[in-house]
């Protein structure tokens, strides 16, 4: 058990449930703030290290409220996308580790403004860019086989996403750091492909931000990899989706055998209980297999079914209901 089990075990239940909800109300109020009265975030709401020193210390929180985007039609499916993101984040790992996750990107953050403020003496507003990054890099990696349809159109795996967004945070880190030593042709032309900016503080500033993001994104998946990476109950969410998905897209089992009149000419009949196997408390109406069969069987009742007949996985989505 790694340092992050153990954190879930003694303080999960302090844990933020449905955090991306709250996330997104954050970025809601702040494009509102931003439509509404422009200057107002970058005066008095943004991480401006200088009048944090000075007694703003709400700035520490409320420099979260940038939203990705000022645009009214960008802004609904980013926000959309993102609390997708969040939660399925939030199911696969639980809500603990989402919230570490998240909290962590945003404190090296804060970390980070102080670190710049302090050796190069100049105050840089930080925003919530490559926090939101990170959280698409994570989502990339646990659902890389989850296909997304780019400009509604162009199918795509969110692993190629993801290589795509490893690729701008080590163009960012390495770029931003190297600016010095790098040819101006070559500084101009990823200018231009708007990986680097023009300035060289603001690459260093950019840098920082996107190492920070990246060393929670390594640190994390380290530890979750290292121990056991995911929990009996996030498993068996994992194993449940599938099963509906397969259901979805293959044609039903039961209904081809059972239901069908060549194969069976009474009409769907649930296999009955083996009373010679005491030892067994689950069995499947349909396969017939128990908890014996196999560590990765998990068996549920049929709240529609007309009885109480009770199902393995693999056959709760696809059984014919019995009325």
């Amino acid at each position: 058990m790694n340092w992050l089990d153990k954190l879930e075990r003694k303080y999960g239940r302090y844990a933020i449930h449905n955090l991306m909800f709250y996330i997104i109300g954050m970025y809601v109020v702040g494009f509102i703030i931003g439509v509404a009265v422009p200057d107002l975030y970058t005066r008095y709401l943004s991480l401006d290290v200088s009048m944090i020193l000075k007694g703003q210390v709400w700035r520490l929180v409320t420099f979260m409220l940038q939203p990705p985007s000022y645009s009214f039609i960008f802004i609904i499916f980013t926000l959309y996308f993102y609390y997708i993101i969040g939660t399925v984040l939030e199911n696969v790992w639980g809500a603990f580790k989402f919230n570490m996750y998240f909290f962590s990107g945003v404190i090296l953050h804060i970390i980070a403004a102080f670190l710049i403020y302090f050796v190069f003496g100049q105050s840089y507003t930080m925003n919530t860019y490559y926090i939101n990054l990170a959280l698409f890099m994570a989502f990339a990696v646990e659902e890389s086989e989850t296909k997304v349809y780019l400009f509604f159109l162009i199918p795509i795996k969110m692993k190629w996403l993801g290589i795509i967004d490893g690729a701008i945070f080590a163009i960012t880190i390495f770029g931003g750091y190297l600016v010095p030593f790098m040819p101006r042709g070559l500084w101009a032309a990823l200018y231009n492909l708007g990986l680097l900016s023009g300035n060289a503080f603001t690459c260093y500033v950019n840098a920082t931000c996107a190492l920070v993001s990246m060393l929670n994104f390594l640190v994390f998946f380290f530890q979750t990899l290292k121990g056991n990476r995911k929990t009996y109950t996030q498993r068996n969410f994992q194993k449940a989706r599938k099963t509906a998905q397969r259901a979805q897209n293959k044609p039903n089992y039961s209904q081809q055998v059972y239901n069908n009149p060549q194969n069976n000419k009474g009409g769907y009949q649930p296999k009955s209980f083996v009373p010679g196997n005491s030892a067994a408390k689950h069995r499947c109406a349909v396969c017939n297999r128990t908890e014996n069969d196999g560590d990765d069987l998990i068996f549920r009742y049929c709240s529609k079914c007309n009885g109480a007949y009770e199902y393995c996985n693999e056959h709760l989505y696809t059984h014919v209901h019995v009325k």
